[in-house]
Formats: C-alpha cells, sequence, structure tokens
C-alpha cells in the first residue's frame, strides 16, 4: 500500500500545528517547514478545514490551527479522511473494467486489509507523534502570533448571586 502525496502533507501539516498549537500558522511558514509547494499544500489545508481537523483565518493576518485538541485526533481519521475516497485497485473503482470481476473473491480480502491498515492507525494520535519530540519541535517551531485563549463563562456564585472569575484564569 503506498499513501498519497497529499495524505503525508496532512499529516505533516497537522503535526506542524500541533508543535505550534498556541500559534496561528501561515501557509508559507508550514510549506517551507514541511518541504511543500504552497499550491500543494493549498489543496490540503483546503480538505483539512472542511474536514475539521483545522480552523482557517483568511486575509492578511491570517493562517490556521487545530481546530481539536492533538489527542482527539487519530492518525486513522485523517488517513480515511485523505485515501478513502480513492480506489485501491481497479475492482474498487465504479469503473471497473476487469474481466475478472464478476468471479475474483480478492475484493472482500482487500477490504479487510485495508480495514485493518486504517484500524491500526486509529490508536495512534497525533499528540503522540509530537510530545516529548525535541527533535520534531525544533524544525516545526515557528515564531508567530499567538491564538488567544478562550475564556469559560462566568459562573454565578449561588450563595451570593455576583459573578465568580472563571477558574482558568484565576493564577
Amino acid at each position: 500500500m503506498r499513501l498519497t502525496t497529499r495524505t503525508n502533507l496532512a499529516l505533516r501539516t497537522l503535526m506542524f500545528c500541533a508543535v505550534n498549537q498556541d500559534r496561528l500558522v501561515r501557509k508559507q511558514d508550514a510549506a517551507q517547514a514541511i518541504n511543500a509547494s504552497e499550491n500543494h499544500l493549498a489543496q490540503v489545508i483546503n480538505k483539512l478545514g472542511q474536514d475539521g481537523f483545522i480552523t482557517t483565518l483568511r486575509g492578511r493576518h491570517g493562517g490556521f490551527h487545530l481546530a481539536r485538541d492533538p489527542s482527539c485526533i487519530s492518525v486513522g481519521e485523517v488517513f480515511r479522511a485523505f485515501e478513502s475516497g480513492l480506489p485501491f485497485m481497479e475492482c474498487f473503482s465504479t469503473s471497473n473494467t476487469c474481466p475478472l470481476k464478476d468471479h475474483c473473491v480478492m475484493r472482500p480480502h482487500l477490504s479487510r486489509a485495508i480495514e485493518s491498515f486504517y484500524s491500526a492507525l486509529d490508536d495512534l494520535y497525533l499528540a503522540e507523534l509530537v510530545h516529548c519530540n525535541a527533535g520534531l519541535e525544533a524544525i516545526l517551531s515557528v515564531e508567530g502570533p499567538r491564538i488567544p485563549r478562550r475564556c469559560a463563562p462566568v459562573q454565578p456564585d449561588a450563595s451570593m448571586g455576583t459573578p465568580l472569575i472563571a477558574p482558568e484564569l484565576v493564577g
């Protein structure tokens, strides 16, 4: 089995985002860090955004960042998003012209093998690829604007009827 370049770039892009998790990153920086053309990477970024892996911000000060925590992004999920629409072999294609198609029993075995491949990656998460990986961090880290933390809504104190400071903002 061979993965497409788009899948390879998608995983590299997500790793780049995970290393720079608190930053809004730019396509140019990602392309340079992961050795990809900006045009090809733009297609990958678009699909990652459509599939909910990243959040994109357009404009002069735009960029992108992870839409979910890296511990919630399965490598199997990423690979399926980029690979599952592509037929593994001609017999998986809607335009199958193989003369053996009506009598060949190989297809169900290949289907199981492909699903086993994806399933083996379902338990591997983006966080595991980047956590405590100083070498990867050295290659992929960039400087840039930090993403502002979102504040949780203020919870009212029931006994006093006054708002309290959100717990995560207390030092």
